[in-house]
């Protein structure tokens, strides 16, 4: 298992948990900041040496469940992708998210989504989880301008 920094680590951690208890199996969950990744960002930041005490383990001819909160461009992922793919050869990789929100800009599709949460472009989706804020829950936004500048 790995997991999209930063919700994506939490939601693996507990998928992890759950296979242990009812498979008492131990899967390693390792952490991916996409951050050096990301086609958004003007000035790229260079791809130097890597942080293999994220993640912990080869991933090489591994299958990687690949995990984020919510899917929404697919650009997140295809970044996500390309930082395993950095550390090794993987033998598969499937994606788990906890919403998948539509408006793909790339092909990538989910092999497994604990909710299809349709919205609007403009409204925005944020999921809160205990371990990060103290509650689980999703809640759906629009931006209100407050001051003449847009808040969530």
């Amino acid at each position: 298992i790995v997991g999209v920094k930063s919700r994506g680590i939490y939601i693996g951690k507990r998928v992890a948990h759950l296979v242990k208890e009812l498979e008492g199996i131990d899967i390693p969950v390792g952490i991916l900041d996409i951050a050096r990744y990301r086609d958004d960002v003007t000035a790229p930041k260079a791809k130097g040496a890597l942080e293999e005490a994220e993640i912990g383990f080869s991933v090489a001819k591994k299958d990687i469940l690949l995990i984020d909160d919510v899917l929404m461009t697919g650009r997140t992922i295809r970044a996500a992708m390309d930082g395993l793919v950095d550390r090794g050869r993987p033998q598969s990789i499937q994606l788990v998210v906890l919403v998948d929100r539509g408006h793909r800009e790339l092909p990538i599709r989910p092999d497994y989504v604990g909710k299809v949460l349709p919205t609007s472009r403009r409204e925005v989706v944020k999921v809160r989880l205990k371990e990060m804020d103290g509650v689980d829950e999703v809640l759906i936004a629009e931006p209100v301008k407050v001051g003449g500048r847009k808040q969530r």
